[in-house]
C-alpha cells in the first residue's frame, strides 16, 4: 500500500511542472523539483531491498490526506538519512521481539512520547510488577481482600484485649490469693500467747505500743504471707526481719544488683526457690569507702567468686542465662542517652525517636559560668547559678519533676543552703517549694554518690570544679571522677532525666587535659563536656541519615512532597526508627507526624505485643501522632491514602 502510495504521488515530470506553475511557483523552484525527482526515482529504484529490511512506522507511511509537499519533504529527509537505516531496521526487529514478550503498551508510550526513553525501564518494570501483584492477589484471595481499614480495627481490638488480658490477670492473682485461708493462730489469755490472724487482728485493734516489727513477722509471719505474699524489703532487711528457715519464697528478685554486695544478698537468696537478678553492670557498685581489707595475705587461688565479686550481679553473671533489656524508656529526647549509649552500651540500646528534634523542652542544656571558682571543695557562683535555673524552672514548669546533683557533699550542702536561703527572701520560690512536697516525686538536691536509682523530668548538674581564681588554670583534681570507677559515677549522672538536663559547668572541654594515662572517667567527662559544647558526639560520624526502606516509601515521599510537605526516611538514633517523618512547615525543628509503613520494621518484630501495641504506646507517649498506611491499600488506591494522610496533617495543624 505504501509503494503504490508513493507511485500515484510521484508524478512525471511534465506533471509535477504543472502542478507547481498551477500552484504559482517560480521557475526556479520547479527546477529544484525536477531535480528532486531524479532522486526519488533512484531511490525506488532500490525499493524491493529497501521494504524487505524496513517496517517503517506505520504514521510514516500514511499519505492519502497529505500534500505533495509533505511527501516530498519526506522522502527528502528519508534520503538525507538514508544511513541510519541499518539502525532503523534493529530498532524494528527489537520492537517485534518486545512485542511478543508482552510489552507492547511500553513500546506504544515510548512511541507516542508519553513516557521518555529514560523512564522506558521504569515503566516496563511497571508494568511487570503490576502484573505479578494481580497475579499474587489472583491466587491468594485473602489478600485481595484485604483493607487497611479491618486491618487497623483488629489492630485496636488486639490492643485493647491485650491491655484487659493483662489487669484481668492482675485480678485473678488477686482473686485467687483472697481465697487463701489465713492461719487463726492461737489466742490464750495473754498477748504474748497471740500468734497468727489473732495477733493481727489485735494489733490492728491498737493505737499505739506496737509490737517491734521483727517479733511480728515472727509470730504471724504465715498470717501475713497468706494476706500479702509479695515483700518488697532491701537485703539487710531481709536479714534483719525473716528468721532464718521460716520463711521460704518462690521467686526473689533482686534490683539494682550492681549496688548490693555478695554477702549482704546471701540471706535473701537462701530464703528463695528462684532467684533473678537485675542491673547493670556498667553503673556503681557498692561502695566500700568504709570496708577494711582483713584478707589481704590470703592466696588469690584461694578466693571464691564470691570474695572477687563486688556485687552479687557480678557474682551471678558467670553461672547465669543472661537476657539483656535493650529498649529505652527513660530518656524522652534521644540526646539524653546519646552520650552513655556511645561510651558505655555500644550504641546497642534500642533508643526511640523525639518529635522535637530541637526544643527548649527536651534535651540539653548548656550554661557556662565564666566566673566560677573551685574553692575549698565548693563552686560559689555556680550554686547560685543552679538556685536561680531551679527557681525558673518551679515558676514557669510547676508540673515537671526535678533533682539537683553536684559533684561532692559540700557543693550539695553549700546548695541546699542557698536554697533555704531564696525561700525565706522569695514568697514566689517558698510557695513552689512547699507545692513541691505534694508531688510523689519530691525535688531532691544530692551529690553524685547517692543519686542512683533516681530519676525525674528535669535534672540539674552542677559540675562543680573549675579553677581558683577567674581565668586561671583548671587543677585536673576531678574526686570520684578520677578513681577508676569514676566513668560508671559518671554514666550514672548523666542517665537520670526525663525530659532535660541542664549542666552548669565553670569550665569547658579544653580545661580537661587527658593524658594516655587519664582515667576513663576523666577521658569522658571531657567529651561529655564538648558534647554540650558543640552538640556534636566526640570521635563519632555525624549521622547522616538513612536511605528508604521500599520503594512504596518513596513514593509516599514524592506523594507529600507534590502536596508541600517535606519528609525524611528512617527516622530515629539507635535500633528504632520511624519510616517517614513528616517536617512541620511552620516549624523545622519538629515532626508533625510519624508515618509507619508495613514494611521491614514492622514484619521483624518477634511478638505482636511489640508490633501492634508497645512501640506505637511508646512513641505516642513522647509526643508523635502516628499514621499507618498498609501497601496493599496504597498499591489499590494511593490517592485516597494521601489525602487521608494530608486531612491527618491539616488537622494537627489546625
Amino acid at each position: 500500500n505504501a509503494r503504490g502510495v508513493f507511485r500515484r504521488q510521484l508524478m512525471t515530470e511534465v506533471e509535477v511542472r504543472s502542478k507547481i506553475k498551477s500552484e504559482g511557483w517560480s521557475e526556479d523552484f520547479v527546477e529544484q523539483i525536477s531535480m528532486m525527482s531524479v532522486q526519488h526515482t533512484q531511490l525506488f529504484q532500490c525499493e524491493n531491498s529497501l521494504f524487505s529490511r524496513l517496517q517503517m512506522a506505520q504514521n510514516d507511511w500514511q499519505y492519502k490526506n497529505k500534500t505533495l509537499t509533505d511527501t516530498l519533504t519526506k522522502v527528502e529527509e528519508w534520503i538525507a538519512n538514508v544511513y541510519t537505516l541499518e539502525e532503523w531496521s534493529q530498532y524494528c526487529y527489537q520492537r517485534e521481539k518486545m512485542h511478543e514478550l508482552g510489552i507492547k503498551k511500553a513500546v506504544v508510550c515510548c512511541e507516542k512520547q508519553s513516557i521518555t526513553p529514560d523512564e522506558f525501564i521504569d515503566a516496563v518494570h511497571c508494568g511487570v510488577y503490576n502484573a505479578l501483584v494481580r497475579e499474587i492477589l489472583t491466587h491468594y484471595p485473602d489478600l485481595a481482600r484485604f483493607s487497611g481499614t479491618e486491618q487497623s480495627m483488629v489492630q485496636k481490638q488486639f490492643q485493647n484485649c491485650d491491655k484487659a488480658l493483662i489487669r484481668l490477670q492482675s485480678e485473678h492473682i488477686a482473686w485467687k490469693l483472697d481465697q487463701n485461708e489465713i492461719p487463726a493462730g492461737t489466742r490464750g489469755k495473754k498477748v504474748k500467747d497471740y500468734t497468727e490472724g489473732s495477733l493481727l487482728h489485735h494489733e490492728c485493734e491498737k493505737s499505739k505500743r506496737h509490737i517491734p516489727i521483727r517479733r511480728l513477722i515472727e509470730r504471724a509471719g504465715q498470717a501475713i504471707l497468706s494476706l500479702k505474699p509479695c515483700f518488697m524489703m532491701g537485703p539487710m532487711s531481709v536479714a534483719q526481719y525473716l528468721k532464718p528457715g521460716y520463711f521460704e519464697f518462690d521467686l526473689v528478685i533482686m534490683d539494682e544488683a550492681s549496688q548490693i554486695k555478695p554477702e549482704d544478698a546471701l540471706g535473701a537468696i537462701a530464703r528463695a526457690k528462684q532467684l533473678i537478678v537485675v542491673g547493670d553492670s556498667k553503673q556503681l557498685p557498692p561502695t566500700n569507702f568504709f570496708n577494711k581489707n582483713f584478707d589481704e595475705d590470703i592466696d588469690e587461688d584461694e578466693r571464691t567468686t564470691l570474695e572477687e565479686s563486688e556485687s552479687i550481679l557480678d557474682a551471678v553473671s558467670a553461672m547465669f542465662t543472661s537476657r539483656r533489656l535493650r529498649w529505652h524508656y527513660r530518656s524522652q529526647h534521644q540526646s539524653l542517652i546519646a552520650f552513655s549509649n556511645q561510651s558505655y552500651y555500644n550504641n546497642d540500646l534500642v533508643v526511640f525517636p523525639s518529635p522535637h528534634n530541637e526544643s527548649p523542652d527536651y534535651g540539653i542544656q548548656y550554661t557556662r559560668v565564666d566566673q566560677g571558682t573551685f574553692i575549698n571543695n565548693t563552686n560559689e557562683a555556680e550554686a547560685y547559678e543552679v538556685v536561680n535555673l531551679l527557681r525558673e524552672q518551679l515558676i514557669h514548669h510547676p508540673k515537671e519533676t526535678v533533682g539537683v546533683v553536684a559533684m561532692n557533699t559540700k557543693q550539695q550542702e553549700l546548695i541546699e543552703t542557698l536554697i533555704d536561703k531564696q525561700v525565706k527572701e522569695d514568697p514566689a520560690f517558698q510557695k513552689v517549694i512547699e507545692r513541691q512536697e505534694g508531688h510523689l516525686e519530691k525535688l531532691f538536691v544530692k551529690n553524685l554518690e547517692n543519686v542512683q536509682g533516681d530519676e525525674r523530668d528535669v535534672i540539674l548538674i552542677s559540675m562543680t570544679y573549675g579553677p581558683k581564681e577567674v581565668g586561671g588554670r583548671v587543677y585536673q583534681r576531678f574526686g570520684p571522677i578520677n578513681s577508676e570507677l569514676g566513668w560508671r559515677r559518671l554514666n550514672v549522672l548523666l542517665t537520670r532525666s526525663r525530659k532535660r538536663m541542664s549542666v552548669v559547668s565553670s569550665m569547658g572541654s579544653e580545661d580537661i587535659l587527658v593524658k594516655p594515662d587519664s582515667k576513663k572517667g576523666v577521658t569522658d567527662l571531657r567529651n561529655f563536656l564538648k558534647y554540650c559544647e558543640t552538640g556534636i558526639l566526640h570521635d563519632t560520624v555525624v549521622h547522616t541519615g538513612k536511605t528508604f526502606d521500599s520503594e512504596f516509601e518513596v513514593s509516599l515521599a514524592e506523594a507529600l512532597s507534590q502536596r508541600g510537605y517535606k519528609c525524611l526516611p528512617q527516622v530515629g538514633v539507635a535500633g528504632f526508627y520511624i519510616d517517614l517523618a513528616v517536617i512541620d512547615p511552620n516549624n523545622p525543628a519538629r515532626f508533625l507526624l510519624g508515618i509507619e509503613c508495613d514494611g521491614a520494621t514492622y514484619h521483624s518484630s518477634k511478638s505482636a505485643r511489640d508490633r501492634d501495641r508497645l512501640r506505637q504506646e511508646v512513641l505516642e507517649r513522647l509526643g508523635w501522632d502516628i499514621h499507618r498506611i498498609w501497601s496493599t491499600d496504597w498499591f489499590k488506591d494511593p490517592r485516597k491514602q494521601i489525602l487521608q494522610v494530608v486531612k491527618t496533617l491539616e488537622a494537627i495543624q489546625s
